[in-house]
């Protein structure tokens, strides 16, 4: 076994707690010849002990969940442990041993393909540390030979989720882009991991079908799967979680499960469907999912309502909510965020002269003209009683779009006003509804007194809302400013019985908020499923 000193990768704060509650960041042994995997399109990578005999790559362990620490969260004290890290050759052995099997062409060991994978512009958390070789993979199978890796599917996520901070390999599903089985009787459909689901629902529209999630346009079903992704259309179609009927994953040792049958229920056994959505890709590789599909609304239509602050357009919120009305999306931008779209957006968006104030972006969908009309007429009239300074419904299907694109527009017209080496950090938290105004108007009063620019948009129908932040990264004092920012609405979060990610996941950024979230017991048990998948 070969003997390395353990590295302090982000662990100081979250040991000072661990040890206050009698847990050693003490050394450990692990025999590994490599470092292993986290999620797809999206985690972290940790060492965790794995079996070493040479040429065996389903001995290999995957990532243990507390990544990002480089250590085991759980050990007892009273326990001497040595951490071992593989070296880079043996990290280069075993690439050369997943190219012996799976063919020249699988393994790339270029430095711009290993450096594409290591990092996004987009993520707000990158490690240093980079993989040693990238691995693409076709099939369950080949995933199942090549096990020991940090599985990559769009690079879309933001919070560090796929970056290698212990080197490694990365797996890209790039070419696992197959729809395997499409039942439109039965509204589902079984698709591999690395299908775009914009390009998924391009396919079935001729069926009147469509998969109703809307995160970023790039993601992949793999990684939507492992941060349990939602989007825009949260409000009336949940998150990923209630979308999956079943998953064939490949386990830290190579064995390949399926988590369940077809059926939209079933009573029979554990539901280990759910164990893997939401994981990161820290309990397993997903390799084919199938999804249930949704009908397509025949009607549609969308209103902008603007007030004079964010109160007013949370009580707002909160009147729509209770007054049963289903309406497709409930989305807000504070009155930076509004005032950035207009004067930077595309074009149709800069023509509708929006108010530079906080706006509430309604979606109203039915099968019917009058069903939509109806809910138009009573949301009016609700949202009439929260004094809203202007407001607009959309009277044909080219304003609809115009009027969502304001929204849509909202990252991409922030990263337009972005100083050349200035930075984005983008981060999001979710609260109960009735704490999101003062925890937004929180955030915005500490951010100005911090001197950061800062803007907000959310998904106000389930009370997840993200932050955008413009700092200079090579700025020490900036730098700091936002880091504060952030971790002081995290903080706030949780105090107002809050999450510290309502859509982003945790990857490498918020790894050390969950033992604050959950608290040391709950991880325990998260610890003990992750050794009951993955015991090596």
């Amino acid at each position: 076994m070969l003997r390395v000193v353990p590295s302090p990768f982000r662990c100081r704060h979250l040991w000072q707690r661990l040890r206050r509650h009698g847990f050693d960041s003490q050394s450990f042994q692990v025999r590994a010849s490599v470092m292993r995997m986290s999620t797809v399109s999206g985690a972290r990578t940790s060492p965790k002990t794995a079996n070493s005999s040479p040429g065996i790559l389903g001995g290999l362990t995957l990532a243990a969940f507390g990544a990002g620490l480089g250590i085991s969260l759980f050990w007892p004290r009273s326990e001497k442990l040595v951490i071992h890290y593989a070296s880079r050759q043996g990290m280069l052995k075993a690439a050369r041993e997943i190219e012996s099997i799976l063919g020249d062409e699988a393994v790339s060991y270029d430095d711009d393909d290993i450096e594409t994978h290591a990092l996004s512009d987009w993520s707000s958390v990158n490690s240093a540390g980079r993989a040693v070789a990238v691995v693409y993979v076709k099939s369950t199978d080949e995933v199942a030979k090549a096990v020991s890796i940090l599985p990559y599917g769009a690079g879309s996520s933001i919070e560090g989720n796929f970056s290698s901070p212990y080197g490694g390999l990365v797996i890209d599903v790039t070419y696992m882009d197959k729809i395997i089985a499409f039942h439109p009787e039965d509204m589902d459909i079984v698709v591999q991991p690395g299908v775009n689901w914009v390009d998924l629902n391009r396919k079935i529209k001729d069926e009147n079908l469509f998969l109703p999630l809307d995160p970023s346009p790039t993601a992949t079903i793999g990684g939507m799967i492992g941060t349990n992704c939602s989007g825009t259309n949260a409000f009336r179609y949940g998150t990923m979680k209630d979308w999956v009927i079943n998953v064939t994953v490949v386990l830290a040792d190579g064995r390949i499960i399926k988590t369940r049958r077809r059926p939209r229920k079933t009573s029979a056994g554990y539901n280990l469907t759910s164990l893997f959505v939401g994981a990161e890709g820290t309990l397993g590789i997903v390799t084919e999912a199938t999804l249930k599909l949704a009908v397509v609304p025949t009607e549609t239509s969308v209103a902008v309502f603007s007030f004079p602050n964010i109160s007013a357009a949370a009580s707002a919120t909160s009147k729509l909510i209770r007054s049963g009305i289903q309406l497709a999306a409930m989305e807000l931008m504070d009155d930076t965020q509004m005032g950035i779209v207009s004067k930077h957006g595309s074009e149709d968006v800069r023509n509708m002269h929006w108010e530079e104030t906080p706006a509430l972006f309604l979606k109203f969908s039915g099968h019917s003209k009058e069903s939509v009309k109806a809910d138009i007429s009573r949301t009016k009239d609700i949202i009439a009683t929260c004094s809203p300074s202007r407001y607009v419904f959309a009277k044909t299907k080219d304003e609809e779009v115009k009027f969502w694109a304001a929204r849509k527009e909202a990252l991409w017209t922030m990263t337009s006003i972005k100083p050349e080496g200035y930075s984005i950090w983008s981060t999001d938290v979710a609260v109960p509804i009735s704490r999101l105004a003062d925890i937004i108007e929180i955030s915005k009063q500490e951010g100005a007194e911090l001197g950061v620019f800062t803007s907000i948009a959310g998904h106000v129908g389930d009370g997840n809302f993200h932050e955008a932040l413009i700092y200079d990264p090579k700025n020490e004092t900036h730098l700091a400013a936002v880091k504060q920012a952030v971790h002081n609405m995290i903080t706030r979060a949780l105090q107002m019985e809050g999450t510290v990610s309502g859509e982003h996941a945790i990857g490498m950024g918020k790894i050390e908020c969950l033992i604050d979230e959950l608290g040391l017991v709950t991880m325990q048990l998260m610890k003990q499923l992750k050794h009951a998948v993955d015991p090596m």
